[in-house]
């Protein structure tokens, strides 16, 4: 099927970089808890979108499930996976974890949380204006609600739209002096990077970024609250797990695959992933490999959820996606066929985030480094591992459904907020035919 979007086109960067090599045959295999087991986080949205992925963020127009059991699933980017959102308030007026962590069978048995505790930070208090680019298919507004409901005299100004529209809208603003905005709060680092790029944030706090991986914080000028990762679900019924390479590269020449892959090349998550090997490995070799991949029969989806759902089906046999939508699968449906395999230290190891970042000439700072630093609490980042099913960014809340740890998947070194160069990226995709 051949359903094709529009471009992102934010851009500015260049190749670079190598990825780290690794002479196995066969990367590491991560199988899916489902009943009765503690299935935690799995990643958020695509990055900025381009075509069907609407900023990776979709509320789950593809969706279906109980928000009150928890098994919703959905279609775009970062939609809604179903949760509990009733409040279970402690005795000094604060919100317990139950209230932030989302429920049903793949959030069941949830070992004990470490990291900073809500009660541990000042009180929110007072007006905080953000930019929410993409907000996780309303996901990311249902937390800030649960803020305001904590804390009465905190109060949340909020406008939304594209993290590519509002990088560029907070650019403007702040080259102009009239920047409205405190914190940018997107599903994309590379936007982040833009507005950091162009002189238009502050540097965080050490003290607020500390508990974060430093590739998720680098300078400070913004920090990851929430990760995706790129994997490989594949059917179990059609194939097992040695017969998946370790290698993206590798894939063009796996002879089990051979008509029976997919992918979305119009997803923003998709397109961000072909970035991360142009700069590891150069553009010849990534139009090499998109050629390859042509040859080797791959079919074409809309979004990365329904890669997920037709290797559940067994009409693929494996396919490209972000790790979050395999757990989507299973939420629905606990005895799908379809587990995860991820490659080693190449842009198919891609390890993307949501991230927040202080904007310049705000006269908030110090709320705005607080509200950062509840991002960063175990509640929230508990919050969105089992409501977003995204990689927790601090060590002390682990990621759901028997999934390894970020450290554990072996991402390339790469600088994250170059995945905003796409113009590259479209053009080469466009000669391959890919687009």
């Amino acid at each position: 099927m051949t359903r094709r979007g529009g471009d992102d086109t934010t851009a500015n960067g260049h190749d670079r970089g190598r990825e780290r090599g690794d002479s196995s045959d066969v990367g590491r295999r991560w199988f899916l808890r489902s009943s009765g087991a503690a299935v935690g986080a799995a990643l958020l949205a695509g990055c900025s979108s381009s075509g069907s992925g609407s900023d990776g963020n979709a509320s789950g127009s593809n969706g279906s499930g109980n928000g009150s059991t928890g098994n919703g699933t959905a279609g775009g980017d970062n939609a809604t996976a179903g949760g509990n959102t009733t409040g279970n308030a402690t005795t000094s007026g604060s919100l317990g974890v139950e209230s932030f962590r989302g429920s049903g069978p793949l959030v069941e048995s949830r070992p004990p949380l470490d990291g900073t505790r809500i009660a541990e930070l000042p009180d929110l208090s007072g007006t905080l204006s953000i930019y929410l680019g993409g907000g996780e298919g309303g996901l990311y507004t249902g937390f800030l609600d649960l803020l305001q409901e904590m804390y009465p005299e905190f109060d949340v100004k909020l406008r939304t739209a594209s993290s590519a529209q509002l990088a560029n809208t907070l650019i403007t603003e702040v080259n102009s002096g009239s920047a409205n905005a405190d914190v940018f709060w997107a599903v994309d680092v590379g936007a982040l990077g833009v507005v950091a790029d162009n002189d238009a944030t502050v540097e965080l706090p050490s003290e607020v970024v500390k508990p974060v991986p430093d590739s998720f914080h680098p300078g400070n000028r913004w920090v990851g609250v929430a990760g995706r990762a790129r994997s490989v679900p594949f059917n179990t019924d059609t194939l097992s797990a040695d017969q998946i390479p370790n290698k993206v590269q590798k894939f063009t020449d796996a002879n089990p695959l051979e008509g029976s892959m997919g992918w979305a090349p119009t997803y923003g998550s998709f397109q961000s992933f072909v970035t991360a090997m142009r700069l590891l490995r150069g553009t010849q070799e990534t139009k090499t490999w998109l050629q390859g991949m042509t040859q080797q029969g791959v079919s074409e989806y809309p979004d990365e959820f329904l890669v997920s759902n037709a290797v559940a089906d067994g009409e693929l046999a494996a396919g490209f996606a972000n790790h979050y939508y395999a757990l989507r699968v299973k939420a629905a449906r606990p005895d799908a066929p379809i587990e995860l395999a991820f490659t080693k230290g190449d842009a198919g190891a891609l390890v993307n985030a949501a991230g927040v970042e202080i904007i310049k000439g705000t006269q908030r700072r110090e709320l705005a480094a607080n509200f950062i630093q509840h991002l960063l609490t175990a509640e929230a980042q508990e919050f969105f591992a089992t409501r977003t099913f995204a990689y927790p960014m601090i060590p002390g809340v682990p990621p759901v459904g028997g999934l390894p740890t970020i450290d554990e998947l072996n991402p390339p070194q790469l600088d994250l907020a170059e995945l905003s160069n796409l113009e590259p990226t479209l053009t080469l995709m466009r000669e391959v035919g890919v687009l």
